[in-house]
């Protein structure tokens, strides 16, 4: 008979999906985590990575949330041409291990993680620096994280129309039908990125993340008292138009700093304040309705420990999932 020492859970796609968390927890999670972090009690190197040519990368994601007594590390990747292929653009697996003993207890896979906590990250941001009535929502790419972030920002704040934009049009239909379903959102098909932009309360760009923007929003579309994410980094934002916010933020300063080692964000606006510091009131949020505010979260492995401790446990208490020998 095994016991929990030499044995570990694995988790497919399908085991996450059965047993997620909702939205609201995991945003819960993530601003007790933030708020840790902003008062010194997370561990978190920044991200290194491998880069298997092109925009393609693979990074690896330690991170130790004492609060939530979570350890471990997920290993990503996001390879930009793989839709054309039939293939996920994301994909990866995460370790969970036990923060007393440092035994490695489940395997999960991370899609369902990543697509979830990007978008709880921008809530907490959102909650920080958008304007508590913001109703009008831009969304520029219609994939997975465009889902995700009408489904976060939708917990937080009363949206009531989102501007939908997307090279793909098959896409947009099909994400345009599928939200006005799913939240019982006015949900309008845009023809260019200036209408997900301008007239917007919160704006989310999240195509993919490329070292050579093509820099499509320009300066003056984005319209004061507006808040913008940027998930895709700077790939969406000509230097001009991020010039014009009053406060630039990130998720994590060592890792933003990192990313520009390595040829990103080569031209944008002096860091505000992190998310850690926003949480826990250590740098002030929005201060006025007219300023322009925006993020530029990176994606955190702290992020995905937030959320794999509520997993593992709720995989463990429903019998899902497979033991495998250690």
């Amino acid at each position: 008979m095994q016991t929990k020492t030499d044995r570990l859970l694995y988790l497919s796609r399908a085991d996450v999906e059965k047993v997620g968390p909702s939205m609201a927890q995991i945003i819960e999670a993530l601003e007790i985590t933030f708020r840790a972090k902003g008062e010194g009690r997370t561990e978190m190197p920044p991200k290194p990575g491998i880069h298997p040519g092109g925009d393609n990368f693979l990074h690896a994601m330690p991170a130790y949330i004492p609060d939530l007594k979570s350890a471990g590390i997920k290993w990503v990747s996001a390879f930009p041409q793989n839709p054309q292929k039939g293939l996920p653009y994301i994909s990866g697996l995460l370790i969970f291990n036990d923060a007393d003993t440092g035994l490695p207890l489940c395997v999960m896979d991370c899609v369902w993680i990543t697509a979830k906590r990007t978008g709880a990250a921008t809530a907490v941001a959102a909650r920080h620096l958008a304007r508590p009535e913001s109703a009008v929502m831009g969304m520029l790419g219609c994939g997975v994280q465009g889902r995700s972030h009408v489904e976060a920002l939708n917990e937080l704040f009363e949206l009531k129309k989102v501007m939908a934009y997307d090279v793909d049009t098959e896409v947009q239909k099909r994400y345009t039908h599928e939200i006005s379903r799913t939240f019982d959102l006015e949900v309008v098909p845009v023809k260019t990125p200036q209408e997900a932009v301008s007239g917007c309360d919160i704006v989310v760009t999240a195509g993919p993340i490329l070292k050579t923007p093509h820099a499509t929003i320009q300066a003056g579309w984005l319209d004061e008292g507006a808040f913008a994410s940027l998930v895709d980094y700077d790939s969406y934002w000509h230097p001009a138009a991020m010039h014009e916010t009053d406060k630039f933020c990130t998720d994590d300063i060592p890792q933003f700093n990192l990313a520009r080692q390595t040829g990103y964000f080569k031209d944008v606006p002096e860091i505000h304040a992190d998310l850690g510091q926003l949480a826990c009131g250590r740098k002030p949020g929005r201060q006025t309705p007219a300023e322009r505010t925006m993020t530029a979260n990176l994606g955190l492995a702290i992020d995905d420990m937030a959320v794999a401790p509520l997993i593992y446990q709720k995989a463990v208490e429903k019998g899902v999932g497979t033991w495998l020998a250690l």
